[in-house]
């Protein structure tokens, strides 16, 4: 959300799914949707099918690739190497898009400098693409009618995330793919609702609707309904806390729906801060690690069948959710845990329904007042921004950015200028493979939700390693072995990947109770987003003398 709201003033994606069935280039960049987001998947396939080129920009030859028509193989943390090696490429070609660039953005003379050094040669050099590769999705993405670039973890999960995000939307601007319809940028959010959490103001420095703390107008207006004076100072995002309660400065935390303990990187550090704080309190629909260790849980409701309100896609899509069952046993819903709390703590708030509240909400955050609970319900969602309720704008964002009055575009989108980090953890004699994170299509993050339930596909951790990595290491399939990163070590079976390169490993964090996949990632994190570099961790893989799994393990 972050690069998406320093350029654009709001951390949500600039098109609705629908476009990318219709456009002519799709960029999947750091993004396995075939297994992490098979519904946004499936638009994707349609637009291939519709004529689309498809070009798929990940260190894996994913499942994703196989419907590629180039798959970009470059190495974990040159994104931004490529980013810029593109973008010479399209200046130098003359396909730069000059009158949207001198009439809608800025800053567009010192990024061009700023790129100039990486010619293909050098690009090809740093990340490992073969230069027609790269000129080929240059050429393609530059000359395309319209064309999407979508994102997900592969992109933010870096010590330099936020710049990762940057730079490809320094790509969209530099050929005018934004604010029109097939054209944009599309942040393919880790998990269910994360844009909605954002939207409602769950970020350290943003009320609802992203409206800045920092902004006194903004502020006013909650002060006057609410009764209170909010702070005009911007909080900590999770690593920041994480970092406050080793300083012992947070000494209590409140855990809503996280299973940090486990999802947190260099885990047994994190665990080690949640277990030495004065007070926890965990509300939650299971009985996580990070709740075992709690001083108090508040067993929550399954929001999407036990409660009313609202969710929010990664289209910025807001739709109706209806209770359809009561929560089981002493299971509460989440916003009367809430309001039972504030009770407690001398503050009655009285709401007669969740409506009342979104009613709220609504006159609060001007890019939601258009969506009353019937509207919601007629349409089947609607994209925010609605500003009233007899209107619905385009399905894109940011089209005042082509209008032809230039006082009406508004503010200009500025390039920015970004460079070329590598790891924050390089690989050595000692730990020379590259490990790199991600998810299978079966699970989810930590499992929580879903190792409850067997799936046909599911085939437990493993340390994916590729053919040649494995002769070298005389390892063989579902061999047991020790993978060692500078924080611990682990014991996980192997499984042989022909998708990998030789030098890059793969693991999940979905089943960490049998593997902690998360004892052996790098708490490195980007200082903008607070987001750990679980993308890029040095290992190595050592065989324990004949140990392969019993049978029922």
């Amino acid at each position: 959300m972050v690069g998406l709201a320093t350029v654009f003033g709001a951390g949500g994606g600039t098109s609705s799914y629908a476009e990318v069935e219709t456009t002519d280039v799709v960029v999947l960049w750091g993004s396995n949707a075939r297994e992490a987001h098979p519904i946004y998947f499936h638009h994707v396939l349609q637009g291939v099918r519709n004529g689309a080129k498809l070009f798929v920009v990940d260190p894996r030859r994913t499942a994703s690739a196989e419907f590629a028509d180039i798959w970009l193989g470059l190495n974990v943390g040159s994104d931004i190497a490529l980013s810029n090696t593109i973008a010479r490429e399209i200046i130098h070609a003359g396909l730069a898009h000059k009158e949207f660039i001198q009439g809608s953005t800025t800053n567009f003379v010192e990024y061009a400098k700023s790129v100039e050094p990486w010619t293909l040669e050098v690009g090809s050099k740093v990340t490992g693409v073969p230069a027609d590769a790269i000129r080929e999705l240059a050429h393609s993405f530059a000359k395309a009618g319209s064309a999407q670039l979508c994102w997900t973890l592969g992109i933010t999960e870096h010590h330099n995330g936020v710049d990762n995000v940057l730079s490809l939307i320094n790509l969209a601007l530099l050929c005018g793919h934004v604010g029109r319809t097939g054209a944009g940028l599309s942040p393919l959010r880790g998990q269910n609702n994360v844009q909605g959490g954002g939207d409602m103001g769950a970020l350290p420095n943003k009320l609802p609707g992203f409206q800045d703390v920092q902004d006194d107008v903004a502020r006013e207006k909650f002060n006057k309904l609410w009764g209170c004076a909010i702070p005009p100072e911007n909080g900590w995002n999770l690593t920041e806390m994480f970092a406050a309660m080793e300083r012992k400065d947070i000494r209590a935390i409140f855990v809503i729906g996280e299973n940090p303990a486990q999802s947190e990187a260099d885990g047994a550090h994190a665990t080690h801060l949640l277990e030495n704080l004065d007070f926890l309190v965990v509300q939650d629909i299971f009985m996580t690690k990070t709740a075992e260790l709690a001083d108090v849980v508040l067993p929550g409701s399954a929001s999407w069948c036990e409660s009313d309100g609202t969710v929010t896609n990664s289209e910025r899509r807001v739709q109706r959710v209806r209770k359809a069952i009561n929560s089981p046993g002493n299971a509460h819903d989440d916003i009367q845990i809430i309001l039972d709390l504030a009770r407690e703590m001398g503050h009655d708030w009285k709401y007669a329904s969740t409506e009342e509240i979104w009613d709220e909400l609504r006159s609060l955050s001007p890019m939601h007042a258009g969506m009353s609970y019937k509207r919601l319900a007629e349409l089947g969602g609607i994209q925010w921004p609605c500003f009233s309720e007899d209107k619905l704008e385009p399905s894109f964002l940011h089209g005042r950015l082509w209008d032809k009055d230039p006082a009406k575009r508004g503010r200009l989108a500025p390039f920015s200028v970004v460079i070329d980090e590598p790891p924050v953890e390089a690989t050595s004699p000692e730990f020379p493979l590259r490990l790199t994170t991600g998810r299978r299509l079966d699970s989810y993050n930590t499992g929580v939700q879903t190792r409850g339930f067997d799936s046909p596909l599911r085939f437990g951790e493993t340390i994916d390693v590729s053919p040649e990595d494995a002769e070298q290491l005389s390892v063989r399939d579902a061999e047991i072995v020790r993978v060692s990163s500078l924080r611990g070590s682990l014991e996980v079976p192997v499984r042989i990947d022909k998708s990998l390169r030789p030098g890059l490993v793969f693991m999940s964090m979905h089943f960490p109770d049998q593997v902690n996949t998360n004892l052996i990632t790098i708490d490195a994190t980007d200082p903008k987003s607070g987001t750990a570099e679980f993308k890029a961790a040095a290992v190595k893989i050592e065989r324990i003398k004949e140990k392969m799994p019993i049978a029922g393990e």
